[in-house]
């Protein structure tokens, strides 16, 4: 018996697949165990190790930390959307000149660490006479490697379009840009949407390199706490915090990113999303008839149907 894609294990095959899946989920509850058990043996869950969390303070300084993160975040989101729209329109461009500087551009941009970006923002622009601040480092750093990805995914949604889409734009009257614009991206945009929520947690969680360069951000913050000596230096708990708020984060935004999925998706004959036409629902044969009729009606009359 077989699939379409593969062979349906048989009996020997269920068997040897079920023992390597029970055998990795031991592997992976020992390893976690031994990590668990490591933390207790060392003394990182008692209670000298979280005293420093049993300050307001402190949890309003990780309030802030993780708004500096969330500020970061949602500029370079904003800005990666739109940089990577503009280089997908230049890198599908019909014209060579176009296209091929635009191409140079991602995969430059692609090819460069954004800790490297973040370096050469903070570390090397004042070598040149220009001060660049740790916000701005860290947010247009993300802004150009994820624009530069992103570019390169709406691309390829867009190519792995029928070719009949773009053609059918054109046979009723639009131009390139409009084909572009109301045909190809808002289907790319739609294929693509999984590939694109991904790109977005990966920039939430690129926002923590900005602790290399000073930028106080969550990671920053679980840093400075836990190099404290008055509350134990208690690094594993704050980076255990820190580390809980990111899982947070990242999957609230995948949440929120999958609802508007959804929404994207939702097909026009669903109440609310149709849209709704005045005149009566007719069949094609009614509908030829009355085309018919209409015909005969101006030949009749001798004018030029």
């Amino acid at each position: 018996m077989t699939s379409v894609l593969y062979d349906v294990p048989g009996p020997r095959a269920i068997a040897r697949n079920r023992i390597i899946g029970v055998v990795t989920v031991i592997a992976v509850a020992a390893v976690i165990g031994f990590f668990v058990w490591r933390l207790i043996a060392t003394g990182q869950f008692t209670a000298e190790k979280w005293y420093a969390f049993t300050f307001t303070n402190v949890w309003i300084s990780v309030g802030e930390a993780a708004l500096n993160t969330l500020r970061a975040f949602a500029a370079a989101a904003v800005g990666a959307l739109v940089l990577g729209f503009v280089l997908a329109i230049g890198r599908l461009s019909d014209h060579a000149w176009v296209r091929a500087p635009f191409t140079a551009v991602i995969e430059v941009l692609r090819a460069i660490p954004v800790l490297v970006l973040m370096f050469l923002l903070y570390y090397g622009m004042p070598v040149v006479g220009l001060r660049v601040e740790p916000y701005w480092a860290v947010v247009v750093a993300l802004i150009a490697y994820n624009g530069s990805v992103l570019a390169e995914v709406i691309r390829a949604g867009v190519e792995s379009l029928p070719r009949g889409q773009k053609e059918a734009g054109y046979a009723i009257g639009l131009g390139k840009s409009g084909v572009m614009r109301l045909v190809l991206l808002p289907q790319a945009i739609r294929a693509m949407m999984p590939v694109i929520i991904a790109q977005l947690v990966v920039t939430l969680k690129d926002t923590a390199l900005g602790y290399i360069i000073t930028y106080e951000e969550l990671l920053f913050y679980a840093r400075f706490i836990g190099s404290q000596s008055t509350y134990g230096s208690p690094i594993v708990p704050a980076t255990i915090i820190v580390a809980v708020i990111y899982i947070a984060l990242c999957l609230l935004l995948s949440l929120v990113a999958n609802r508007v999925e959804k929404r994207l998706r939702r097909s026009p004959k669903e109440p609310g999303g149709g849209v709704h036409h005045p005149v009566a629902p007719t069949t094609d044969t009614e509908l030829i008839a009355a085309q018919l009729k209409a015909s005969s009606k101006d030949a009749g009359t001798g004018r030029a149907v």
